[in-house]
Formats: C-alpha cells, sequence, structure tokens
C-alpha cells in the first residue's frame, strides 16, 4: 500500500489527484470548525461531555458521520447522513417504483436524473432534520435546564435550518468534487476522515486510563491484537465472494467468430455492506433518543433492557443486522436481471439451463452466502459493546476495535488503494507502449 502511494506521487496526473483529494478533505476540517449562528457551541459541548453524551442515541449515529460537528454546534452538525438516507431511499424506490427501475436502466443519463433526484430528496431531509434539530434545541429542558440558544424563536429556527442545511449540501459538493477530480469515492473519504478525526480522542482517553490504573497494559495488548485480528478480519469479509462459472457460446457473425470464452460473475458475501448496521442502529437507538424528550417511566425502563451491551440489545442487534441483510442484498440484487442478461449474450452456467433456472440458482447460492456473510458482519459490530461493557472502557476507545467505523474505514481505505493501484497499473501500460512504439511504413 505504502509503495502504491509514493509511486502515485511520481506520476503528475495521480499527484495533482490526491493534491486535491488532500485539499478538499482540509476545507471539510475547517469547515467542522465554523459555529452555526445562534447557537451556543461551548454550552452544548459542555453538556455532551459532562451529562448524557450522544453513545446509544441517533445523535451518537450522527456525531459519528459528522466527524464529531454535531455536538460543537456547526455547521456541518448534519454530516452527509441526510445524504446517505436519501441515496438508500432512492435504491428502495429504484427497487419498487417501475418507472425509476425503468431509468436505471437507461444508462449514464438515467444515473444522472436519479441522482438530481437524491440531490432534492437531501435538501428535503435535511431541512426536515435541521428543523427539528433547531426546535430541539431551543428548548432548554432537553438539556436539563443548560441554554444552548440564548435567543431563541422562529427567527434562529428558521437561520439555523438554512445554515445546516447549506452545510450538508456543501458537503456533499466537495465529496462529488473529490470523486470527479480527485482520487477515490468522495462522499465515502469524508465519511471516513470524520471517523479517523476522532481517533486522536480515544487515544487520549487510553492513555489516561493507563495513568489511573482502569487500564493495564496487558490488557491494552489484548485490545490492540483483537483490533488488529478485526481489521484482517473485515478485509476478509469484505473481499470473500463466491465466483460462478460462466461460458459464452461461440457465435459466428460473418467471417468472425464471437464469443467461446469462460469467465466468471463474483457474488459477494458481503452484498449489503454496512448498510445492516446502519438501519439496525437506528432503529434500536431510536427508544433512547425518544426517552430522552418524553421522561416516561416504562420508556426509561425500556431504554434500560436495549441500552448498548445489554443481552436484549445485542441479540436484537444481531436479529435486525441479519435481517437487514438479506432484506438490502434483495434489493440490489437481482438474479432475474442478471439471467436474462446471460442468455441475451450467449451465456450460460456449465450444468445450468439458461433462462429461469439460472435466475433460481443465482438466487440459491446467494440466499446461502449471504448467511455467513451476515452472521460475520453481526459479530464485528457488537465486538465493540461487548469490549465497552466487559472491560468498563469508554465506548470512543472500543468503537475503533469494531462496528460500523471501523468498517467503513477499512472498506473505503482498500477501494482507495485499489484505484490509485489500477491507475498506477494503466499508466505503466502506456508507459511500456510509448516505449514500444511502433513506426508506419514509409
Amino acid at each position: 500500500m505504502f509503495s502504491a502511494f509514493r509511486n502515485a506521487f511520481r506520476i503528475p496526473d495521480l499527484r495533482k489527484r490526491l493534491v486535491f483529494t488532500l485539499g478538499m478533505l482540509i476545507v471539510w476540517c475547517l469547515g467542522r470548525g465554523i459555529p452555526t449562528p445562534g447557537i451556543d457551541g461551548r454550552a452544548l459541548s459542555e453538556f455532551f461531555r459532562t451529562a448524557a453524551g450522544t453513545s446509544g442515541t441517533l445523535f451518537g449515529l450522527i456525531d459519528l458521520f459528522s466527524g464529531g460537528a454535531f455536538t460543537t454546534g456547526g455547521i456541518f452538525a448534519l454530516g452527509i447522513m441526510p445524504y446517505i438516507s436519501a441515496s438508500i431511499i432512492m435504491q428502495l424506490l429504484t427497487a419498487v417504483v417501475p418507472a425509476l427501475e425503468k431509468l436505471a436502466k437507461e444508462g449514464e443519463s438515467g444515473r444522472k436524473k436519479i441522482n438530481q433526484y437524491t440531490r432534492y430528496g437531501t435538501v428535503v431531509l435535511a431541512l426536515v432534520q435541521s428543523f427539528g434539530i433547531s426546535a430541539m434545541m431551543s428548548n432548554p429542558g432537553n438539556f436539563n435546564g443548560t441554554v444552548i440558544v440564548p435567543n431563541p424563536g422562529w427567527s434562529f429556527r428558521l437561520m439555523a435550518a438554512l445554515s445546516l442545511t447549506t452545510g450538508t449540501m456543501f458537503i456533499m459538493w466537495l465529496g462529488e468534487q473529490i470523486t470527479e477530480r480527485g482520487m477515490g469515492n468522495g462522499i465515502s473519504l469524508i465519511i471516513m476522515a470524520g471517523i479517523i478525526s476522532r481517533l486522536p480522542s480515544a487515544i487520549g482517553k487510553t492513555v489516561y486510563l493507563l495513568k489511573i490504573g482502569t487500564l493495564k497494559p496487558i490488557a491494552l495488548i489484548f485490545l490492540l491484537v483483537i483490533g488488529l485480528g478485526v481489521i484482517a478480519g473485515i478485509i476478509m469479509l469484505t473481499q470473500a465472494q463466491r465466483k460462478i462459472p460462466v461460458q459464452y457460446a461461440k457465435r459466428i457473425i460473418g467471417r468472425r467468430v464471437y464469443g467461446g470464452q469462460s469467465t466468471y460473475i463474483p457474488l459477494r458475501v458481503n452484498q449489503s455492506g454496512v448498510i445492516p448496521i446502519i438501519f439496525a442502529s437506528s432503529i434500536l437507538m431510536f427508544p433512547a433518543t425518544l426517552a430522552g424528550f418524553l421522561k416516561i417511566g416504562f420508556m426509561q425502563t425500556l431504554v434500560g433492557y436495549l441500552a448498548p451491551g445489554a443481552w436484549l440489545y445485542n441479540l436484537l442487534y444481531i436479529i435486525m443486522i441479519v435481517f437487514f441483510a438479506y432484506f438490502y442484498t434483495a434489493i440490489v440484487f437481482n438474479p432475474v436481471d442478471i439471467a436474462d442478461n446471460m442468455k441475451k449474450y450467449g451465456g450460460f452456467i456449465p450444468g445450468i439451463r439458461p433462462g429461469r433456472p439460472t435466475a433460481q440458482f443465482f438466487d440459491f447460492v446467494m440466499t446461502r452466502i449471504t448467511l455467513p456473510g451476515a452472521l460475520a458482519l453481526a459479530f464485528i459490530a457488537i465486538i465493540p459493546t461487548i469490549i465497552s461493557s466487559g472491560m468498563r472502557l469508554p465506548y470512543l476507545v472500543a468503537s475503533f476495535l469494531g462496528g460500523t467505523g471501523l468498517i467503513i474505514i477499512v472498506g473505503v481505505a482498500l477501494d482507495t488503494v485499489k484505484q490509485i493501484e489500477s491507475q498506477l497499473l494503466m499508466r505503466h501500460y502506456e508507459g511500456f507502449m510509448k516505449k514500444g512504439k511502433m513506426t508506419g511504413r514509409r
């Protein structure tokens, strides 16, 4: 990996792309420090630091993807979550709405149209979420009497909603610029940068726990070994795939022979990525978030059972991750379309008849390989809660030993390195062709 980065900086075009990517990420980091008009950022961060915090609530998930901007009241407080939600909703609608499904099959023009709808959805979701957050912060009762907004009112709500929505749209624009002119997927890189930005705080807390004797050096070594093992497991889960052999029949068109080659179709074991964890976390965190506002007795009891680390929380977490893994895989993977495309171009699986039997075979294989992938994903997801409750460590420290953050970091890093290596390989071939350039006849 390091040799690939070193070689990439030797090529002017790749160097420009990498520098541009780093520059956009620096702009994002600087933007996190811009406060939202009307919000006392110091009071808000102090409340989350000394009082309930955001762990176990939806605000914790928002704060994770915003790189900590939510707890400081910055204009990037919503982060990229509205865009992620809009993208997921659009994917679900594409699978159930015939007009959108037809649009998705129109190639580049259809993809641009769907991206445009996703942007519109992002604006709507950001406005709704930002208005709700501004209304919540206007009430000191939601923060144990702490005044977060000195001058509440409709003027503040409108200004805060406009500022937070603009911040989200600016982050989305930064991500698109990185994807187009930089290296890697811009949105994913911004999410990864937000998660990594919490690493210094986690290291600081770990050092503090070592100083006061709460965390022993032997336990720290044990945690490091676990972290390395989890990273290796995430890499294996991300790269794991089932290769289905495909044979294309020979076709004679005029005097030319087409087809006849053998290839394969890779089916990923973890087809749904990190989406099941996000869905399951959002659902399980909703009661805790609601209980913080309602202050009802049975809600407080329910939150106790659904606290991170509780046996009921872990059980429901695993069940939901497995369910959403199958659900999302069924949305994004269409065996009928794959079978029809193979039949259209003369492809077939050895021993399987084209058409409906091929679609049934793909569905059978994907159903079988999704289960171990979902269980592995669920196991990685609950590692931080187990370590946090079992070893009495802050969740911020345990979150870098597994869970959503580590899966995103490893997945995005692998994808970015692959893109850099493919660009290096392409440049290498171009250089080889230039040296061996053939001269024409005179």
